[in-house]
């Protein structure tokens, strides 16, 4: 039996969904795609592109332009999620293997881990903000050595972190009941700030009219491209991850047509929306407090009385949706995936959260460039090929068409050689590998690398999913009998 308890390779959470359990609509994904990009990191996209140089038109455009391209990757990958009803662990091994699955699997976990990290540091950073304002800053702290965060801090960045462990332990239906109700909670919010910004400043200030750094006599005259093409790649980048493991979503849509509509309304439209609502209440905040304020956990500390509250309310609310819808559920199914016999969904989600810890994420947003062209082109390098890899094999190798009993036994069609496609394997390394150099260059372990190198991590999230999609192709057609 491929559910028996000796097969290393299936557990309950792992296990293809009945029909009972494909309960999502439509509107159930839109909201997902709602709790997910209404949420500080998303936020400060558009503060990133201005910083350097955009307009504010051309940051809104980029961002939308970057989800709409994205959009199309994923509504791919979570067809298979639909069909089949497996995970996205258990559908990397249609095309790696039933052991080489593993290997992208940890990767998309590892990022999530990242990306789980950061937005813990957001949550905690919100709570810690508005207990300041509230208290005159009574509980700012000394800075820790080498953890360069204060007491309170950390104690913060701790209790954000335990509130999310309750829905870890719940499991999925209690993330798809929190991301349907606080959807409309979060648009509401998001507009309420934007009417608050408005009133507050009699308009939205004349940062609007403020030119690109492009212009001629600008700061950075004539760099349009050079700074559009790598930030549309981190625009690709802030959703790579999700466009890999969305089966493990879409495997519960009633339908294709729920999970086609649900992403394509669900994902654009509120980025755009939120792009455009940051650059407008930051306009607003030069007039209000004298600056301009991006971070709206900061303008949530300053509101002060009820404000605070409030704040405090929508800000973690926006970040529990996004960490554990976007964080949570592929780690925790790719570390399950590792050793399903003895690593649960649960277990999987503690080992997210606990790695969330180790990596110390406020360093990793330090600054717009860090964020934007380190940490986002750097790991859209290395899931791009992944994906490329991942839709060639079920639309082109596959004709969509997969033996789901196979992905399960250990000795079905699936196992290649010892349980690894090579072909796989030599297909991520070509798409990984041309952008290596530019990315060793951008966190300074090379400074010796020619401008091709460079140039060409700029497009790392197109350049590694083209590279591995079409060698993967080439490898499995030359390779016939390798299927």
């Amino acid at each position: 039996m491929l559910n028996s308890a000796e097969n290393s390779l299936w557990n309950r959470d792992l296990a293809p969904t009945s029909a009972e359990q494909r309960t999502w609509d439509w509107i159930n994904i839109s909201a997902l795609w709602v709790g997910m990009a209404v949420s500080v990191p998303a936020y400060l996209l558009a503060s990133g592109l201005i910083q350097q140089g955009m307009t504010w038109w051309q940051a809104v455009v980029t961002v939308l332009l970057g989800n709409v391209i994205v959009m199309i990757p994923m509504m791919l990958n979570g067809h298979a999620g639909t069909k089949y009803g497996v995970p996205f662990p258990v559908l990397l091994r249609a095309s790696f293997g039933t052991v080489g699955a593993k290997l992208p699997a940890l990767l998309r976990g590892l990022v999530a881990c990242g990306w789980f990290g950061i937005q813990t540091w957001v949550g905690g950073f919100a709570i810690y903000q508005i207990i300041n304002g509230m208290t005159d800053n009574v509980f700012v702290g000394t800075v820790i050595p080498f953890i360069d965060i204060d007491l309170t801090q950390l104690i913060c960045f701790f209790i954000f972190w335990l509130l999310q462990l309750i829905f870890i332990v719940k499991g999925t239906e209690s993330i798809r009941w929190l991301e349907t109700l606080a959807a409309p909670f979060l648009l509401l919010s998001a507009l309420a700030l934007l009417a608050w910004a408005y009133i507050q400043a009699d308009g939205f200030g004349d940062m609007l009219a403020r030119p690109s750094a492009f212009v001629p006599g600008g700061e950075r005259e004539g760099e349009f491209w050079l700074v559009f093409w790598p930030s549309l790649t981190a625009m690709v980048g802030f959703w790579a991850t999700m466009t890999l493991n969305i089966p493990d979503f879409t495997r519960y849509a009633r339908s294709q047509r729920d999970q086609f509509l649900g992403q394509g309304i669900g994902l654009p439209i509120p980025m755009a929306m939120l792009a455009l609502i940051s650059v407008l209440v930051t306009s607003a905040t030069v007039i209000i407090f004298g600056e301009a304020i991006w971070d709206p956990v900061v303008i949530a500390g300053r509101l002060g009385g009820t404000g605070v509250i409030i704040g405090l309310i929508a800000l973690t609310i926006a970040t529990l949706t996004t960490n554990l819808a976007a964080n949570v559920v592929a780690p925790a199914n790719g570390f399950s995936s590792l050793a399903p016999k003895y690593i649960s969904f649960r277990w999987g989600g503690y080992i997210t959260a606990g790695i969330g810890i180790a990596i110390m994420p406020w360093k990793l947003l330090e600054s717009a460039g860090s964020y934007l062209f380190t940490w986002l082109i750097g790991y859209s390098s290395l899931l791009g090929p992944i994906a490329g890899i991942m839709i060639v094999d079920y639309f082109f190798i596959r004709r969509c068409e997969l033996d789901t009993d196979a992905l399960y036994n250990e000795t079905g069609k699936y196992v290649y050689t010892k349980g690894w496609n090579m072909n796989a394997v030599a297909a991520l390394l070509m798409g990984v590998v041309p952008n290596l150099p530019g990315f060793l260059h951008t966190i300074d372990v090379l400074t010796n690398v020619p401008d091709f190198f460079i140039n060409l991590y700029h497009y790392a999230w197109f350049v590694g999913a083209f590279l591995a999609g079409s060698g993967y192709y080439l490898l499995m057609r030359f390779n016939s009998g390798n299927r």
